[in-house]
């Protein structure tokens, strides 16, 4: 169905404007719109972390509340990698060497995902329909009810209560069974088409699959044990699947923004309005968390500008923000994270009923 859906291109005058604003900051800062030193820093720094918690949970011996802690410290390592690394990479904007953007954007194959897949689901479904019922996977939740266009079903009631279980295995959901469930039926939905797999692909797949599974399964098994692996990846994958659930869901499941199911196949706003429409910043001056999350929580800017990096979205904000008010457009922005949080709870709640 996708392939039919089109946004109005007839009256795109707030994108026009947009589009020379940011075009024109570049020009006069001099600045590349891929990544710089920081967040080159960033990746040594992430990676070197990821190499250095590995190596004392596998090989060192540890008393296990302190392989406790380590392992939450590893599970927020594996999504900050996500985050800053592999995110810019697959969208071809952490260097202006595409080279090492496909090298890196293979980290979501060493941490248990599949790149192929990821660009599929995410930079095309994602960033193309974002919150369009049938079009954006990433919305379809399982057992979840995010927007009204949804069923309500019998257990959705329950789901404000089971939703952070929920969020917990998504991660291990996703590597141990719905890259496989993907890789046999060929689809990336329910209802989606079916997708070209080309065989290199099909071969990094398998090949990486067991890579992954020598690292964090066989390895520690033959020097930790079975059980504390066991205890290791749920509690490391635990955290990773709540922290990309999470951030995923304030950017775009939180009150603001908007769902649509499209009826025929035109969507009324021009493309930029609509990702607007459709996401949310949050705790967007907290530099913290702007580093930890890879500028993700600038969510508006990301899915204005994907192939620009995170590492300039603070800039790009007020320019985005000066122009929606220009144009008298609602920017959706929660000042906090936790603000964001509450509000996702008040749409989790709202949709059980």
């Amino acid at each position: 169905m996708s392939q039919f859906v089109k946004f109005d291109n007839a009256n795109t005058l707030f994108s026009k404007a947009l589009k020379h604003k940011i075009n024109t900051y570049f020009i006069n800062s001099l600045k590349q719109k891929t990544g710089n030193r920081r967040i080159f820093l960033k990746a040594a720094i992430l990676l070197s972390t990821f190499i250095l918690l590995y190596m004392l949970l596998v090989f060192a011996p540890l008393h296990w509340s302190i392989a406790i802690v380590l392992c939450i410290i590893f599970g927020a390592n594996l999504a900050a990698i996500g985050f800053n690394i592999m995110h810019d990479a697959g969208h071809n904007s952490f260097s202006d060497n595409k080279q090492l953007n496909t090298i890196l954007s293979y980290s979501l194959n060493l941490l248990g995902g599949n790149i192929y897949f990821w660009k599929l689901k995410h930079n095309i479904a994602h960033h193309t329909y974002t919150n369009i019922d049938g079009e954006d996977h990433d919305i379809e939740v399982k057992f979840m009810r995010i927007h009204h266009d949804q069923k309500l079903k019998k257990h959705h009631r329950y789901q404000r209560l089971y939703f952070p279980l929920l969020y917990g295995i998504s991660y291990l959901a996703w590597i141990f069974y719905q890259d496989y469930e993907k890789y046999f039926r060929g689809r990336m939905g329910n209802q989606a088409e079916r997708f070209h797999f080309p065989l290199k692909e099909r071969i990094i797949f398998w090949i990486s699959k067991f890579v992954h599974l020598t690292l964090f399964v066989i390895i520690p098994v033959i020097f930790v044990g079975w059980l504390p692996t066991l205890l290791g990846l749920l509690i490391a994958g635990g955290v990773c699947g709540i922290s990309l659930a999470t951030v995923f869901q304030l950017a775009h499941v939180v009150s603001g923004t908007e769902f649509k199911t499209v009826e025929g196949s035109k969507v009324e706003e021009e493309w930029m309005i609509h990702q607007i429409q459709s996401t949310a910043n949050f705790a967007t001056k907290s530099k913290i968390l702007t580093w930890l999350l890879g500028g993700l929580n600038f969510q508006v800017e990301h899915h204005l500008f994907p192939k620009i990096s995170h590492v300039h979205y603070p800039a790009l904000n007020r320019i985005v923000v000066q122009t929606c008010q220009e144009y008298k457009l609602q920017y959706n922005e929660f000042r906090t994270f936790w603000a964001a949080f509450r509000s996702h709870i008040g749409v989790i709640q709202a949709m059980s009923k």
